[in-house]
């Protein structure tokens, strides 16, 4: 049964009667039409009323109480996730696989070459001059189409032409089929090119063609030979290749070639094996931002102070955790750890501030941020770049050691069975209990409003039963006064 809230204008029952053995009242046990003390002059709602508004105080109490519970259980639940999130970013920065080493090529004009390495290439710079692509053989034919089937045989694979078929439907039957080694291109006019499906110098006995039906007649004139990618490296002995990916420029690289050079060679750099300094900014700055976050939230409920007399769920709610004593001695201790050594590390590469985080402290004349107060993380990006190209293994040696020392520190509080879930447990216990209280205290509140129902509908009857005896006398007496007369 719901209760009305302290100072609120809703009450527990609304007092309404009938009148006679048979009374019933207006409220949620039952509902027939009802008066108020109509024939008695008394009224009974406005009694009733006032009686179990002062019954209903401590119930209302101990719901403001327990809602109280649930609102800090809530409140502390989202703070142990929030932390828990953060723990996880924690152990990714100690993830080897983080600083996993690979090599970057990169080249200087991506639009006339690329250039990748999937294995170790030889470190260094290359200038690669090309002088000529790699392109397939082709031969070009006049197509007719044949009154009957014909069978046309190209580098020893037969395919069938169908009486009448298109030059289209001829191209689309070669270039379906797997064992085929060209490609057949039907122009608007009816011409079919045939391309070798691999590029490259293969000599001038290219696609051969045999057609006894006369459906494909040669323009011999038309017949280009197929050539081999022609570079040089570094300015050395030219290199061939059948392909226009080229494997055997660089040891280790593999070159796409697009263009040829004509305006000056490409530079290839291969960079020396490193972890991605791009990845593990990327675990950092995820870090700072949760880490962020969760300090911000768990300082707004610190500083939220309660609602002197609470009114309603929403006053109760405020404050919950004012100036909780643990949770303000956990983010001193975490914005502490920021700027604590690694054990064992060397000075200079032992904290997250030698690597660039840290509470972006003011220095000189600069004037202090919020965020600094606050105790917000920021990254230095070129400190950090920096660390990571001339120390990677420092960087590693860091924040393992800061990762370890940060979830130690953050799980007694946020982690399974930890402080928070203790607390957790216990609001959730005394909200429960509060909870049967009130609904035992109900059904009494519910049993004394039957009572009263009762007893008013008797005093009802009474009086009303008083009155009418008492109207009868007066008009027996007025009569017995107007018979003398």
């Amino acid at each position: 049964m719901s209760t009305s809230s302290v100072g609120g204008s809703s009450s527990f029952f609304d007092g309404t009667l009938t009148s006679g053995a048979s009374n019933s009242i207006d409220n949620p046990l039952g509902a027939q039409e009802s008066i108020s003390g109509l024939g008695s002059g008394l009224d009974t709602t406005a009694i009733i009323n006032e009686l179990m508004a002062v019954q209903e105080v401590p119930v209302n109490q101990l719901t403001l109480q327990q809602e109280g519970y649930q609102a800090q259980q809530s409140d502390l639940t989202t703070i142990q996730t929030d932390l828990q999130n953060v723990m996880n970013d924690a152990a990714d920065l100690s993830d080897p696989s983080l600083f996993t080493t690979s090599q970057t090529v990169t080249t200087s004009d991506s639009n006339l070459m690329t250039a990748t390495t999937s294995t170790g290439a030889a470190v260094g710079s290359y200038e690669v001059n090309v002088t000529q692509l790699a392109s397939s053989a082709q031969r070009t034919f006049t197509y007719t189409p044949p009154t009957s089937n014909d069978t046309v045989t190209i580098d020893g694979v037969q395919e069938t032409v169908t009486a009448g078929e298109s030059a289209q439907a001829f191209a689309s039957t070669v270039n379906s089929d797997p064992n085929a080694d060209v490609w057949a291109a039907a122009l608007n006019n009816g011409t079919i090119v045939l391309s070798d499906r691999a590029t490259g110098d293969n000599g001038s006995n290219f696609i051969q063609v045999s057609d006894p039906g006369g459906s494909l007649v040669e323009q011999p004139d038309l017949a280009v030979q197929g050539q081999d990618a022609e570079f040089t490296v570094n300015g050395g002995q030219e290199l061939t290749s059948t392909s226009n990916t080229v494997t055997n420029a660089i040891p280790g690289v593999s070159l796409t070639l697009q263009g040829l050079t004509n305006t000056g060679p490409v530079t290839v750099d291969v960079q020396a094996p490193a972890p991605s300094s791009s990845g593990i900014a990327t675990a950092i700055n995820q870090f700072v931002t949760d880490y962020n976050n969760t300090i911000n939230a768990i300082e707004t409920q610190l500083a939220q102070t309660p609602v002197n007399n609470p009114q309603d769920q929403s006053d109760e709610s405020q404050g919950q955790l004012y100036d909780d004593s643990e949770l303000t001695a956990l983010l001193a201790n975490m914005r502490e750890l920021m700027y604590t050594a690694g054990s064992g590390l060397p000075e200079g590469m032992a904290s997250l501030a030698d690597i660039g985080v840290s509470t972006g402290a003011a220095t000189g004349d600069a004037p202090t941020s919020s965020q600094t107060l606050s105790g917000d993380l920021t990254v230095d990006t070129s400190t950090l770049d920096s660390a990571i190209a001339t120390n990677p293994e420092g960087v590693q040696a860091v924040l393992s050691s800061f990762a370890t020392s940060f979830q130690s520190l953050v799980n007694v509080d946020a982690g399974p069975g930890g402080e928070l879930t203790q607390r957790i447990t216990d609001d959730s216990t005394q909200s429960s209990d509060l909870g049967s209280q009130i609904s035992s205290m109900e059904q009494t509140l519910t049993d004394y409003q039957t009572n009263l129902q009762a007893e008013y509908a008797q005093l009802a009857d009474a009086l009303e039963s008083s009155q009418a005896q008492q109207s009868w006398l007066t008009q027996q007496i007025a009569g017995f006064s107007s018979s003398s007369s």
